[in-house]
């Protein structure tokens, strides 16, 4: 007799029907959107860093080809270009010219000196025995000379202020015509001298011819 064989028994499908949507359901809760741990590109700070560090360089290439504001750059890379005169030299000088052709022209106090010590110095070598000539020519001759000669020195001393004011920078109007009225007035006293020098305007006196010596 055959023993009996139990029948078998169904395999619970439910069980397996619960796995099997269990596994759709976690994949399904994976793939929801939630809270990612990843950070936005724009919020990262490595990120800012080096956009700040970039703009620091633009600013700084920036800063360098153009003006910085440092005079000593500016004058290293371009052409220097000196501060403006404020022509105190060439109104200085306009006025020197002047003064020294006036005194040339009225004469000067050295000039005074100079001539009386050529009339003292004339006396002294004449004494008792010198001619009516020699007392001339030495006393009064040789002082008239020297005063020329040093009205004279003066007199070129202006011309040479005079053009060194017209060459000098001026920033007032009356400087140059002040400068010419020194070369014009310095030109009138040097030619008044040469002509004092060289007895031209004016000659030296003569002393009366000697009477003859009378016969009785």
């Amino acid at each position: 007799m055959n023993p009996t064989t139990k029948p078998e028994e169904p395999a619970d499908e439910s069980g397996d029907n619960e796995a099997e949507r269990a596994v759709p359901a976690a994949a399904d809760k994976n793939d929801a959107p939630g809270p990612s741990l990843a950070k936005d590109p724009g919020e990262n700070p490595e990120a800012g860093a080096e956009g700040a560090h970039g703009d620091a360089d633009g600013a700084g290439t920036a800063s360098d080809d153009g003006d910085d504001g440092d005079p000593l750059t500016d004058d290293l890379d371009g052409e220097y270009t000196p501060p403006p005169s404020s022509g105190l030299a060439a109104a200085s000088t306009a006025l020197i010219s002047v003064l020294l052709s006036l005194v040339a022209l009225i004469g000067t106090w050295s000039g005074r000196v100079i001539a009386e010590r050529e009339t003292l110095v004339g006396q002294i070598d004449l004494g008792q025995t010198g001619t009516a000539e020699q007392q001339i020519s030495e006393i009064y001759g040789d002082a008239w000379h020297a005063t020329a000669l040093t009205n004279g020195i003066f007199a070129v001393l202006a011309l040479i202020v005079g053009l060194a004011a017209l060459g000098l920078p001026q920033r007032k109007s009356w400087v140059r015509p002040f400068a010419v009225a020194g070369i014009a007035l310095g030109a009138l006293a040097l030619l008044i001298s040469v002509g004092m020098y060289f007895d031209v305007f004016v000659s030296l006196p003569e002393p009366p011819p000697a009477a003859p010596p009378t016969t009785g």
